[in-house]
């Protein structure tokens, strides 16, 4: 059984300004078709860098801190515990979530586990192709392709 307040935290990365570590409540609950995740965020970092999931839709509940969620389209806004933030497949569901206060943040993502994933990273300019689960490490074979369109394309 897994438990928000009390997590077993079973992933982390450490690539600046990306820092965190999560505890993928899902998984250790054993649900095979929504994903489930609590991040924690210390300060000045974020988790991802800005992104679109084109085929899986995400929400975002702030369980602790004030994180600052930067979207595709929109002025970054500072969230308070307790926010649901609605994250659609495509680019209206586009996000960042960044701390940038002195206290670490911590927020639970829940998120549809559909295959194949097509991640746009509009700053970069680049796309991830994935025939695996989202959160998932890929298997020997699978579809893992990182690309960036021709010029002209994208």
């Amino acid at each position: 059984m897994a438990n928000i307040y009390e997590p077993e935290f079973d992933a982390s990365r450490d690539d600046d300004p990306y820092r965190w570590r999560r505890a993928r409540l899902g998984r250790q609950a054993g649900m095979e078709k929504l994903g489930a995740s609590l991040f924690e965020v210390p300060p000045g970092a974020a988790t991802f860098p800005l992104h679109i999931h084109h085929h899986n839709e995400e929400a975002i509940v702030v369980v602790s801190g004030r994180p600052t969620l930067r979207t595709v389209d929109g002025d970054p806004r500072e969230l308070e515990p307790g926010d649901v933030v609605a994250c659609p497949a495509g680019r209206a569901g586009g996000h960042r979530l960044d701390n940038r206060t002195d206290e670490p943040v911590r927020v639970l993502i829940l998120s549809t586990m559909l295959t194949p994933e097509v991640n746009e990273f509009p700053d970069e300019g680049t796309y991830w192709l994935r025939d695996f689960i989202p959160g998932h490490d890929a298997k020997p074979g699978a579809v893992d392709v990182h690309l960036r369109p021709l010029d002209g394309a994208g």
